[in-house]
């Protein structure tokens, strides 16, 4: 953000500095992302920071009956594309941000389309800045994802046979898939034998299957499997620039990447839980909006974009809660930052160490600590909407911006409780039951052996995301309702047993893979026809229907943790619905 205001400054244009300064905030996205894929995203959101920009500029004459349904229908996109297609933080809301700054310029020095070329110019210098680690380190976020990997499965096994088991397996489950993401799902271009990333993917391939190997089991793990995680940890890290001449070649059967961007969007569109967070996002930017004009609040898209920042990530209602005094704190706070920088005016290298240093400290402080980072944001969004010109009236203008984010705050939270979670009265009952479902359906593979063609793969990462989804449909339920809590506490066994299930069933495919455990090679086609049968039986009781007895240890490769749900299912009955 830094080097358009000095270059605006050089040539005497510095009002034009600044704007192009607001496409400096595309350098906070993309960290950790392989460089190809962070090369895709950062350009199209440099674009949307140009876009939303001009449109701020572009409705603000025209009054809030057209401003307030345009920036609702603008918060409502941005919080379908950033969650759908996991942008990840600040997501968007500094796309809100943007547009609200502009909206608000005192003195607007630039038509829409000049304003959008001008951000759109600073977006690419910002997107070039953030690719230059790519010339030094061309595979650094891969060998930093399997070494992160790496660490969280040496964590998994030195916690067996501890109480942290369970937390370290799905730590390092998550951990392993991100893993993946980085190798596969965000690779645009295919792996040319040989070469790193096709050693990262047998290095990650080694990794996933030492923890299949301890996962599968319940006694303590061996300390070998502990120095192989380190030895692939160190080979992770330590891999040269240059191609190895004993590289491994493009490994077959490796784990199929998420689904394209179209299927991600649409599958958001079908989830009830991300429409209802677009639901809230544009009600309570209506709402926001709305009494902005009411009011007569001078600058109303502040309250709009405040409310979205509440919205926006799909939070309980305790974490909201926490995000609204965070962002009011934060944003006080920074306006008192801000008051000082106004009242300073400063300029020219000023300006430019002023705005570089904001933009440093947010960078460093937005995933860590939000509350303080929120404080900067603050400062350099206001900076940045000053123009480069004196305010007459520091004092009412930064009142203004106060009272804006408490109305946005107070609306988001009306709006959240107005709008709760939908109990349909199966609680978790969903979830468990797709991933009983997805268990079934890879045991056939399993028995044929057929574990590394495209539909089995499928399977299996849709599996291990089910699986993610229970985790995280159990810890919203213990923060949400009193009633909604007690059920999930009263099922957590049952979450458990079956997470169990699930990691047994995808360790078995694994170690099918590489033909390493005997029992599992003697897993056959009848012993998959009993296995679907007991998980129909599991699904039948999880709809409400009463359990039959069976023999579920006629399964032997997955007899105990049958025996788990069993007993979970018919000596803890539950308290409310299932």
């Amino acid at each position: 953000m830094g080097m358009p205001v000095l270059v605006g400054w050089l040539s005497g244009h510095t009002a034009a500095g600044l704007m192009a300064a607001t496409g400096g905030f595309t350098a906070v996205y993309g960290s950790g992302r392989p460089y190809l894929s962070r090369a895709r995203e950062l350009a199209l959101i440099a674009l949307a920071f140009a876009i939303v920009t001009g449109l701020g500029l572009a409705v603000a004459p025209l009054g809030w009956p057209v401003v307030v349904p345009a920036v609702a229908l603008l918060a409502m996109l941005a919080t379908w594309f950033c969650n759908a297609l996991q942008v990840g933080p600040p997501g968007g809301y500094l796309f809100l941000m943007a547009c609200a700054a502009s909206a608000s310029m005192l003195k607007p020095p630039f038509d829409p389309w000049h304003a959008a070329l001008l951000v759109l110019a600073g977006g690419a210098f910002a997107w070039a800045v953030h690719m230059a680690g790519a010339l030094a380190w061309p595979r650094g976020p891969e060998k930093a994802a399997v070494a992160q990997a790496a660490r969280a499965v040496l964590a998994f096994l030195d916690a067996t046979g501890t109480p942290r088991r369970a937390a370290a397996r799905h730590e390092a489950a998550l951990a392993l898939h991100q893993a993946w993401s980085s190798l596969v799902t965000y690779q645009p271009v295919a792996a040319r034998p040989g070469g790193r990333l096709a050693t990262l993917r047998a290095l990650n391939r080694h990794l996933h299957l030492v923890f299949a190997r301890a996962a599968g089991t319940d006694g303590p793990a061996p300390p070998t499997l502990s120095d192989e995680v380190r030895r692939i940890e160190a080979q992770a890290l330590g891999l040269p620039r240059k191609r190895s001449p004993d590289a491994p070649a493009v490994l077959p059967g490796v784990p199929v990447g998420h689904p394209g961007a179209w299927h991600a969007l649409k599958g958001a569109l079908i989830e009830s839980a991300s429409r209802q967070v677009i639901l809230r996002v544009g009600v309570a930017s209506l709402l926001a909006g709305g009494l902005g004009a009411l009011f007569h609040l001078e600058r109303a898209y502040w309250a709009v974009a405040a409310a979205v920042l509440m919205l926006h990530q799909g939070f309980d209602w305790t974490r909201t809660v926490v995000r609204a005094l965070e962002r009011l704190l934060g944003t006080w706070v920074g306006l008192l930052l801000a008051g000082a920088i106004l009242l300073w005016h400063p300029q020219g290298l000023w300006l430019v160490a002023t705005i570089m240093l904001l933009q440093f400290v947010v960078e460093m402080l937005v995933v860590r600590h939000y509350a303080l980072a929120v404080v900067f944001i603050t400062g350099a969004a206001l900076t940045l909407a000053s123009g480069g010109h004196p305010v007459d009236a520091p004092g009412e203008y930064l009142l203004a911006r106060g009272l804006d984010t408490l109305v946005g705050c107070v609306v988001a939270l009306l709006v959240y409780r107005a709008l709760p979670v939908r109990d349909d009265g199966r609680g978790l009952s969903a979830p468990m039951t797709r991933v009983l479902q997805g268990v079934a359906t890879l045991a056939p593979m399993l028995a044929s052996g057929q574990v590394d063609d495209v539909a089995a793969r499928t399977a299996r990462r849709d599996l291990q995301r089910t699986t993610f989804a229970l985790e995280q449909a159990y810890g919203a339920a213990v923060v949400a309702s009193p009633r909604q809590r007690a059920v999930a506490e009263d099922r957590w066994p049952l979450v458990a047993a079956i997470q169990q299930l699930a990691y047994r069933m995808l360790s078995a495919c694994w170690q099918r893979s590489h033909g390493e455990d005997a029992a599992v090679r003697v897993f056959d086609a009848a012993d998959a026809m009993a296995l679907q049968q007991s998980l129909s039986m599991f699904e039948r009781k999880l709809s409400g229907e009463a359990l039959k007895d069976g023999v579920d240890a006629s399964v032997p490769l997955f007899g105990s943790e049958l025996q788990a749900v069993r007993a979970c299912l018919t000596e803890r009955p539950p308290q409310g619905p299932l």
